[in-house]
């Protein structure tokens, strides 16, 4: 599915692309990055398109999604900055 195509159906869900990544706990950045793609994975794709058609029918997708009780993924780490926190503690250590 194109980009547009997708921000299409948003409109249809009547969700911006920040409540739609919050309503399904992802990154912004992520979703934005698709744009630079031209095309949305598969998985992002059928949820809009699920969103799209429940709005449509007059469900209440948002209070389905809410109580899934999703957790946001927070990162870990910092990257490469990680390794080299561990290189200055070997050399702490000799």
């Amino acid at each position: 599915m194109t980009f547009i195509d997708f921000k299409k159906l948003l409109l249809d869900a009547e969700l911006s692309i920040p409540k739609f990544t919050e309503l399904i706990k992802v990154s912004e950045k992520n979703i934005q990055a698709y744009k630079k793609k031209k095309h949305v994975p598969n998985a992002i794709a059928v949820i809009a398109t699920c969103f799209a058609k429940m709005n449509k029918e007059s469900i209440d997708f948002r209070e389905l999604i809410n109580d899934l009780e999703l957790e946001k993924k927070e990162k870990k780490g910092a990257g490469f900055s990680k390794k080299k926190v561990s290189k200055e503690k070997e050399k702490s250590k000799k």
